[in-house]
């Protein structure tokens, strides 16, 4: 069945193509994404070829590979950001712990509160301070309490390794913090409203190194309480942070194993090329 995404959106599941095997979640790990036969076109273009991919739940699964090909497309396609894009149409199945995402009624907005997402570029609203940022998802939520907002608030920032940071000056813009402290915010923000995943497309890629590190370093603390999906064009990070990468060219998943696996040993000559540096 193939959709095309304009008002409604909708999608039967398909049987996986042949192929090579798709690694499952581990013995007692449940699945976060459980994907099959999923393409994507733009008009006549396609951009997504058959994916089959699980995504482990309470993981960092990277997704790596040369530009253009595919990597942001299929993060956006998790939280129905390509709604956005008219001509957009999808075939195969998305589903979310056991719930088709694309599936007849699903509500593209519940689904990106249940699928948070962070962007290349930090982009704090200038025109609210650091603390109206974390809060504006849940305000426009129609969420009032303000004894809730406040522990919200201050849980978030937290999470996001912020708060004691920023603590004492929130009633400054957002934009007024650095560069890697704003990506924090931006983080915080996605999680205020508690979401089961979390989306990361090239986070650090406008930092510094020491900006980087944090990033990472929360990277690990997150995965204890979300899925975190990650896409990078740097290999060191994808190494040091993930627990499982997807390697993706001209639209297609070539690889997907876990990352020292990926890194080490891949099964793939063309993977072997691009995490050697031959190629990309």
């Amino acid at each position: 069945m193939t959709v095309t995404l304009a008002t409604s959106f909708s999608t039967a599941a398909q049987p996986a193509p042949p192929g090579g095997p798709i690694p499952p979640a581990a013995p007692g790990e449940p699945a976060a994404f459980d994907i099959r036969g999923f393409s994507l076109w733009y008009g006549t273009r396609q951009a997504l070829h058959d994916v089959n991919i699980t995504v482990p739940a309470r993981r960092v699964t990277a997704i790596i590979g040369p530009s253009g090909c595919g990597k942001s497309t299929f993060l956006r396609a998790l939280n129905r950001l390509h709604e956005l894009t008219p001509g957009t149409r999808i075939t195969g199945s998305l589903h979310l712990f056991g719930e088709d995402l694309y599936g007849p009624g699903v509500d593209p907005v519940v689904v990106r509160r249940r699928v948070g997402m962070v962007f290349q570029k930090s982009n704090p609203f200038p025109t609210m301070s650091i603390g109206e940022n974390v809060l504006v998802g849940l305000r426009l939520n129609g969420v009032r309490d303000r004894n809730f907002l406040q522990e919200r608030l201050e849980e978030s920032l937290r999470l996001a390794a912020l708060w004691d940071e920023v603590k004492d000056v929130l009633h400054r813009p957002g934009t007024s913090l650095s560069g890697g402290q704003q990506q924090r915010l931006c983080i915080a923000r996605a999680l205020a409203v508690q979401p089961e995943v979390l989306l990361m497309d090239e986070p650090c890629s406008a930092l510094d190194p020491l900006a980087t590190a944090k990033i990472e370093e929360l990277i690990q603390i997150l995965r204890e309480r979300y899925t975190v999906v990650i896409v990078t064009h740097n290999m060191q990070q994808a190494a040091r942070c993930s627990d499982r990468t997807a390697f993706f060219y001209m639209g297609k998943l070539i690889e997907y194993a876990d990352t020292r696996d990926i890194f080490t040993k891949p099964a793939n000559p063309q993977t072997e090329a691009y995490v050697s540096g031959r190629f990309g």
